[in-house]
């Protein structure tokens, strides 16, 4: 596999799975639920509204690369995920 082919994979399987049963899938769920605009509306809408917060997404990454060149950015990110999740996990037995 090549190197540009397996850092798509890598990107399509991590924003694939962080998106599903996030609040905007769930929106688009709602959505298409309500009958009103047809499934074709609903999925192009909510694909065009996702491609364009991730193009701003990128563009703000190009940007912040520039500045940011010297800081362990895969760390911290890793390290903010091991936060939300030790917290949801602390939340969820607090609650019993």
């Amino acid at each position: 596999m090549s190197h540009a082919l397996a850092a798509f994979a890598t990107i399509f399987v991590s924003v694939f799975l962080a998106e599903l049963g996030d609040k905007t899938q769930l929106a688009t769920v709602l959505f298409a639920a309500d009958g009103q605009p047809r499934a074709w509306l609903v999925f192009a809408a909510a694909a065009a509204a996702l491609v364009l917060s991730t193009g701003v997404a990128v563009v703000a990454g190009v940007a912040a690369e520039r500045y940011l060149a010297m800081v362990p950015l895969k760390l911290i990110a890793g390290i903010g995920f091991v936060a939300i999740g030790a917290w949801t996990i602390w939340s969820y037995f607090g609650e019993r």
